[in-house]
């Protein structure tokens, strides 16, 4: 072999070492070993104070201390939560920007005909956080005392009862249907930016009833600030005995159990992925935040279903159930507002 064909071979060699060498440090590869460096970003696209905020609140203190870097959360509210997910799904793939959303971000492909995004595509799952039912409240000076009575009442006045919601396709929203299947008769919706300002209207008497995550419901209740009519369960829930099951108030399809999970925009490097959902599960595992869960009605996913693809799977599954739903419901984009 000649000495300039040995140059060459030795050059190649060279080269091909050099490239592995930017790509083990590329800032990409870097940000993913070294993440996280600073401060992130929890958006939570319903208003301050409502149930979603709530959990992002206790996710995110419990998140920073494992993290070693603070995680803020930031509320974007607007348009049934859509607006604030768009917002994440244009993010930057770098774990810096995060998603909590409830199953209304699996209802919106149904409910709006111009999102920005496609939910089964735009975004990483992290993990599932917390599952519970929603429970039926309405303004303390509501004739009505109990579920009986209050079933009675809406199927009387019909469309002079308002209801509010947090926006097209939130739970609320999605509640509201439900609850109009199940009487048989539609109350006027109104809605708000979020089940914060919902509950403030409803509290001082400028709306008759909510359908609200226990999360922030039962508070409400137990204060007596408002009166709580029906659970979205067959369970009762401990903190508010009193209140009556769906079934045993003679409606056994208003059914509704409500979860969180935790997003990044797609293409999140998977070693980000899986020091988010390390995080996530210290915070879940944590007896504080359990107890926290359980004060108002709701718990953790069970330790079997909290890998992103456990995530990813209950994502696209509720998608075609609420698709399903809401089209047997006879609610479409030209008709959700």
């Amino acid at each position: 072999m000649s000495f300039a064909t040995r140059c060459r071979r030795l050059a190649a060699v060279v080269v091909i070492i050099a490239a592995c060498a930017i790509s083990l440090t590329s800032p990409r590869a870097a940000a993913a070993n070294d993440y996280p460096t600073r401060i992130i970003t929890l958006v939570v696209p319903f208003a301050a104070g409502g149930p979603s905020d709530v959990i992002a609140r206790l996710l995110a203190h419990s998140m920073s201390q494992t993290l070693g870097q603070q995680v803020i959360v930031e509320n974007v509210a607007g348009a049934g939560g859509t607006v604030g997910a768009a917002r994440v799904a244009r993010a930057a793939p770098d774990g810096y920007t995060l998603l909590i959303h409830h199953l209304a971000l699996t209802a919106a492909p149904s409910l709006y005909s111009n999102l920005s995004y496609d939910a089964r595509t735009a975004f990483t799952p992290l993990g599932l956080v917390n599952t519970g039912p929603m429970v039926l409240v309405g303004r303390k000076t509501l004739a009505a005392q109990t579920a009986q009575e209050l079933i009675r009442y809406f199927r009387a006045e019909g469309d002079k009862i308002t209801m509010a919601h947090a926006g097209v396709g939130s739970n609320a929203h999605l509640c509201a249907i439900l609850l109009t299947q199940a009487i048989g008769v539609k109350q006027v919706y109104v809605p708000y930016n979020g089940t914060g300002p919902a509950m403030n209207d409803l509290v001082t008497g400028q709306v008759d009833a909510l359908c609200d995550q226990s999360t922030t419901a039962v508070p409400q209740i137990t204060s007596g600030t408002v009166r709580g009519y029906i659970v979205t369960s067959s369970a009762p829930i401990d903190a508010i005995k009193e209140v009556e099951t769906a079934p045993a108030a003679g409606l056994p399809a208003f059914d509704m159990a409500i979860w969180h999970g935790l997003y990044a925009p797609k293409d999140t490097p998977p070693a980000i992925v899986d020091k988010l959902n390390s995080a996530l599960a210290v915070a879940l595992a944590d007896p504080l935040v359990v107890e926290r869960f359980k004060a108002v009605g709701t718990a953790p996913f069970p330790t079997s279903e909290w890998s992103p693809q456990a995530h990813k799977a209950r994502l696209l599954a509720e998608i075609e159930r609420w698709g399903r739903l809401l089209k047997t419901a006879g609610v479409t984009p030209a008709t959700a507002r």
